[in-house]
């Protein structure tokens, strides 16, 4: 079986998913072609050599629709060779078009492939698109399907979460976060979103709030509260009748940021960094996707990383740093518990409550995240997780080079 070999990765910075946010103005075809020619041109490959562009996309229509992928390798100036395709598994895109490269490349029928994802939630809204696990009645009904921030505060009733446990993780993601940027730990990574004349309109990750603490985010109130007592609690309730009610503590400042953003990722075998003269950063070791109880929704994370644990021969403490997706707050708290993993390896530099979940692009970033912080601290073995909608979880474990 031949290596699935990352050789380097590049992002947008996460500009604020709103009208008056900086990437507001930059189709979503723009973001992605800018991660892709960015990948190239520092590199300096001959992208025929690329097979194909794998990219996430969780609402993949209007600017977004039409298999975005294969148009941003032309828009980019890619070699006509090179392939492209879409996919959504909702919030792991971005991990799962990874995966999807690094399965193509295992069984050695590809030679390179540049993953990642994109999506501007400022452009083209989250749920657009409808989509009938969330819009038809008689499957939201028969299977208690509720929305996502429901399923988060049903896990903090569950698992005992309070406000103030959940506020407190968020206070640190923003602390954190605070931190790498002030220290430009995201910078071999990160490159700027420029307009067509070259001017920069962002440079950073533009939802990070200096000052944000327990305090200030104790004033907000919380965001699905209403939606709850609208019948929604009800129903998550028919399944989970043992807690009598749900304790909404979630809200706009312990949630991950609506944000547009892209990141591409150049994976390739041995064969590829030879032609190319390209030094691989990581490999991917092992990867795995879950189904989980979609009510609850957001705790497949845990089973999924059981899963490609078990499928590498690790156990939790072979691994040095963990990305678990900050979708809401108890989600990574639950992780911790779960698994006693100290806060100190996990979302080192803070998460998407502090930097902002652009769905189909996010999994990407978390990678590039992680392979850029094994190699500032010199550790070997990461994990990258999200949850997702539906009762799904996909884990990655990538293996530093060097």
């Amino acid at each position: 079986m031949q290596e699935a070999l990352i050789y380097d990765a590049v992002r947008t910075p996460r500009g604020r998913g709103k009208s008056d946010g900086a990437l507001h103005d930059v189709q979503p075809i723009q973001l992605l072609t800018s991660v892709l020619r960015s990948l190239r041109d520092r590199n300096e490959f001959d992208t025929s050599l690329i097979d194909d562009v794998i990219m996430g996309c969780v609402t993949p229509i209007g600017e977004q629709g039409a298999d975005i992928a294969r148009t941003a390798a032309i828009e980019a100036g890619y070699a006509e060779s090179v392939a492209g395709v879409q996919l959504n598994r909702f919030c792991s895109s971005g991990l799962e078009a990874i995966n999807m490269a690094s399965a193509y490349l295992m069984s050695g029928q590809v030679d390179a492939i540049v993953a990642g994802g994109v999506e501007s939630m400022s452009r083209v809204p989250m749920g657009s698109d409808g989509g009938v696990l969330f819009m038809n009645p008689q499957i939201v009904a028969r299977h208690n399907i509720v929305p996502q921030g429901i399923s988060a505060d049903l896990i903090a009733t569950k698992y005992g979460y309070s406000r103030s446990d959940v506020d407190r993780f968020a206070a640190e993601s923003y602390r954190r976060a605070v931190d790498a940027q002030t220290n430009q730990r995201f910078q071999r990574t990160l490159i700027p979103a420029l307009d067509d004349l070259g001017v920069t309109l962002l440079d950073r990750d533009e939802g990070v709030r200096p000052g944000t603490t327990v305090e200030s985010l104790s004033k907000l109130k919380p965001a699905f509260e209403a939606m709850g007592k609208m019948g929604l609690d009800g129903l998550a309730l028919l399944k989970y009748a043992q807690f009598g009610a749900i304790n909404h503590v979630h809200h706009a400042g312990n949630s991950s940021q609506i944000v547009d953003g892209a990141a591409a990722i150049l994976i390739g075998n041995k064969e590829f960094g030879e032609k190319t003269g390209l030094k691989p950063r990581a490999r991917i070791k092992a990867f795995a996707m879950v189904g989980s109880e979609p009510t609850i929704m957001l705790t497949g994370p845990i089973p999924a990383t059981k899963k490609v644990l078990k499928r590498a021969g690790m156990q939790i403490s072979d691994i040095d740093l963990f990305e678990v997706n900050e979708a809401f707050a108890a989600v990574p708290i639950l992780f911790m518990d779960e698994f006693g993993v100290d806060h100190s390896q996990l979302n080192v530099n803070g998460g998407s409550i502090a930097l902002g979940h652009p769905l189909g692009a996010t999994g990407a970033i978390l990678s590039a995240t992680l392979i850029d912080e094994l190699e500032r601290s010199d550790k070997q073995f990461g994990l990258v997780t999200l949850c997702v909608g539906g009762g799904m979880g996909v884990a990655t474990i990538i293996e530093r080079i060097g």
